[in-house]
């Protein structure tokens, strides 16, 4: 139930930020909400895809989709108020990140996949989402820059399949590695932690 309510609030807050990026491309409004919807529930829709894992999470529950949808419509009514709330964002974002990582993981496990397809399951469910965005928008994906992102979801899937290896209690299981996640991504946030970049120019005339 934990899991779910932390889902919930993380696709609502996928939703507002979606909306956000949007609106800076003067998107119109079934735009907004396409974009909202596919930020939100982009990054389970290609694990289920490419895990064969149907039905996909918003045909199951379509309801997410009004929520998304009503999230990102209630963003851009309130587009001023919400510059204020970058912060909450951000820590919002950071919580759905590792929330759907392990909701990812979890998946993997209950198909009986080998643990680097469960880890990827979580990498996908956590980033893919925002791949899609960024692509949409027309913005490199920011999986694939220098922010520790990608990285933060893999130790966050690592350590909930060590918990689950070691048979720590299901509760334990799923916060503790959330709980690291979250920090490592603060952390990361608050002293601009960054990843090794791969610099090239061709200088040959």
């Amino acid at each position: 139930m934990m899991l779910l309510i932390f889902y919930l609030i993380a696709i609502t807050a996928e939703a507002m930020t979606a909306a956000l990026a949007a609106g800076r491309r003067d998107m119109d409004w079934v735009g907004v909400c396409v974009i909202a919807c596919i930020t939100a529930l982009g990054g389970g829709s290609v694990r289920d895809v490419l895990l064969g894992h149907y039905p996909l999470v918003w045909v199951a529950h379509p309801e997410y989709l009004w929520m998304t949808a009503g999230a990102a419509l209630f963003t851009a009514f309130t587009a001023r108020m919400m510059r204020h709330l970058h912060k909450l964002f951000l820590a919002l974002d950071a919580l759905g990140l590792v929330t759907f990582t392990v909701l990812g993981c979890q998946i993997g496990i209950d198909m009986g996949l080998p643990v680097t397809i469960i880890l990827l399951s979580g990498m996908l469910t956590g980033c893919a989402g925002g791949v899609l965005r960024d692509i949409l928008c027309n913005d490199i994906p920011l999986l694939f820059r220098k922010e520790m992102y990608a990285s933060v979801s893999m130790v966050t899937g690592g350590l909930y399949m060590a918990a689950i290896h070691y048979e720590l209690p299901e509760l334990a299981s799923m916060l503790v590695p959330m709980g690291i996640g979250l920090v490592l991504r603060f952390l990361a946030l608050r002293f601009n932690w960054q990843m090794p970049q791969f610099v090239y120019r061709d200088d040959w005339k």
